[in-house]
């Protein structure tokens, strides 16, 4: 008698557990080969705001460790992706991506934790500053995490694309609320499995798949997101415009073009400085 397969259920990572859609909706995927291949959780509003009290909840402790210690867990959940590397490379295969360029995309998943890893206990020094003032003020300025950021992953490259966008929000101690590509969501579900088993604490991430369509209003509306990283094009770029406005939140767009994402441009200070504040503080000296 021949075996079965057991197939897997994919879902969605909230607040550190893998959850089915709140309204039980899925949508099909098949690969590129035509072939039907798993049914993916589609969230509604009802999930992304789920998914913003997770994060919100797990901001404190996580922006009360020790910038050392978030480098270690970046380090960490980097080696985690080079150890399943096969099996990442393997699901953008399946669904069109050429091999060689897939395994490209996957190193540079690795190289790009562990660049932000380095980031995680430096970026303060350049950003914070002493201030020279003409009073009797020692002012000084330090950076703070903005709170929870709601990423919007590109469709293609639809993993490196989704790490790029994440890392440097939680190497700033932000927690990251993230939409996963809409054609591609499989590669952010096997993300999501790799973080359950890593050090980062449930709720710093948080991974949704669905339809832009139905989760682009929220993710500009919601009051408790306090920034938006997005690849967009430009009829949801406008409604994030616009509904940040109204929300005041922070806005920050990358192109969906896949050469993009390989670059030593997508990353860096520069992004990192995107997602956190500025506090300035005087100390008076003597009487």
């Amino acid at each position: 008698m021949s075996r079965i397969p057991v197939t897997k259920t994919p879902k969605v990572y909230i607040g550190g557990a893998f959850v089915r859609s709140e309204s039980a909706r899925t949508f099909k995927i098949s690969g590129a080969d035509g072939a039907f291949f798993a049914n993916i959780p589609q969230c509604t509003r009802k999930d992304l705001r789920n998914a913003v009290e997770a994060a919100a909840k797990a901001g404190p402790a996580w922006a009360a460790r020790t910038a050392y210690n978030r480098a270690q867990i970046l380090y960490r959940l980097a080696e985690m992706l080079e150890a399943r590397g096969a099996e990442l490379v393997g699901s953008l295969v399946r669904f069109g991506a050429r091999r060689p360029d897939a395994a490209r995309g996957v190193a540079v998943c690795v190289d790009r934790l562990i660049h932000y890893a380095g980031w995680a206990d430096k970026y303060e020094q350049l950003l914070g500053s002493v201030n020279p003032v003409a009073s009797r003020h020692f002012s000084f300025t330090v950076t703070e995490p903005m709170g929870v950021v709601g990423v919007i992953a590109p469709d293609s490259p639809p993993l490196l694309g989704l790490v790029s966008m994440i890392a440097p929000a939680v190497a700033c101690a932000n927690t990251v609320v993230a939409l996963a590509s809409e054609r591609f969501p499989y590669p952010a579900i096997l993300l999501g499995e790799m973080l359950a088993t890593s050090d980062l604490p449930g709720g710093v991430v948080n991974i949704l798949t669905g339809f832009r369509r139905e989760l682009v209003p929220t993710f500009a509306t919601h009051a408790h997101l306090r920034a938006i990283y997005a690849a967009v094009g430009e009829d949801d770029e406008r409604a994030l415009r616009l509904g940040a406005a109204e929300s005041v939140k922070r806005v920050r767009f990358a192109r969906e073009r896949d050469a993009q994402w390989l670059l030593d441009s997508a990353q860096g200070l520069d992004v990192i400085r995107g997602f956190v504040e500025f506090k300035t503080t005087w100390h008076p000296i003597g009487s």
